[in-house]
């Protein structure tokens, strides 16, 4: 396993903690599961959609979570009582998980099952205080002692 050092990341940068757990995360063996397949598309600045194929899957064997800046996708098909005998069967229709990372102030907007994709719409949502804002510069020099307030002579 590859070992990164981020010390030169951290040297311009504050409250990125968990950009080593991400990596270690990216870098870990898969357990070689591709199924089910899915895309992962950025609509817009702020706007993504994460589409999975669950053919065969109805909205009752498809669960959505999402659970600190993670989202997993959980599909299940309920056995009725006796399925078909198939002497075929291609479409597969056994459980899977699926798990995405999702950054800090991403918010799940929306999941819909149609022709057998699962679309699940996010978008980015930064609170007021983390938005860009103009600091005004004063020309007048501070008379006040930014650490204890007490008027400076």
């Amino acid at each position: 396993m590859h070992t990164f050092d981020l010390s030169p990341l951290f040297r311009t940068s504050v409250g990125f903690d968990r950009l080593n757990h991400l990596f270690d995360a990216a870098l870990r063996v898969d357990d070689g599961t591709s199924f089910p397949p899915y895309n992962i598309e950025k609509l817009d600045e702020d706007s993504y959609r994460v589409s999975i194929a669950v053919a065969g899957y109805g909205e009752d064997d498809v669960e959505v979570l999402v659970k600190d800046n993670s989202l997993s996708v959980t599909g299940k098909i309920s056995d009725g009582e006796r399925g078909p005998d198939y002497l075929y069967r291609g479409i597969a229709g056994r459980s899977f998980i699926r798990r995405f990372q999702i950054a800090d102030h991403i918010k799940v907007t929306n999941a819909t099952l149609t022709n057998g994709l699962l679309n699940i719409d996010l978008v980015r949502e930064l609170p007021e205080e983390m938005r860009p804002r103009r600091i005004s510069i004063n020309t007048k020099p501070n008379t006040t002692n930014a650490l204890d307030g007490k008027k400076v002579a």
